[in-house]
């Protein structure tokens, strides 16, 4: 079995909360609530990194691209040889 250091975490629930999460658990055959309560929340917790990092990504390719399109530069040699070849295949 994996070696793990675990860390305590405290929290106080409703009665009702507490009977709501434990039927939950029953229902996914956990055998402890802690254990649903660990599961569900790591789950969680990965949906929400995960999708902050897709935002900031997607944020990231926004400001590539427009500053790409938005930068007044020079085409570099390749892509003016690329241009001459395409002109020459388009008009044939």
């Amino acid at each position: 079995m994996e070696n793990v250091k675990k860390s305590r975490f405290e929290m106080r629930l409703s009665n009702e909360d507490k009977l709501l999460f434990e039927k939950a658990s029953e229902i996914k055959g956990y055998s402890s609530l802690a254990g649903f309560v660990s599961a569900t929340l790591k789950k969680e917790a990965q949906e929400i990194i995960k999708e902050n990092e897709r935002i900031l990504v997607s944020d990231r390719d926004k400001e590539i691209f427009f500053e790409a399109i938005l930068t007044n530069m020079e085409p570099n040699q390749k892509l003016k040889e690329a241009a001459s070849r395409y002109k020459e295949i388009s008009n044939q």
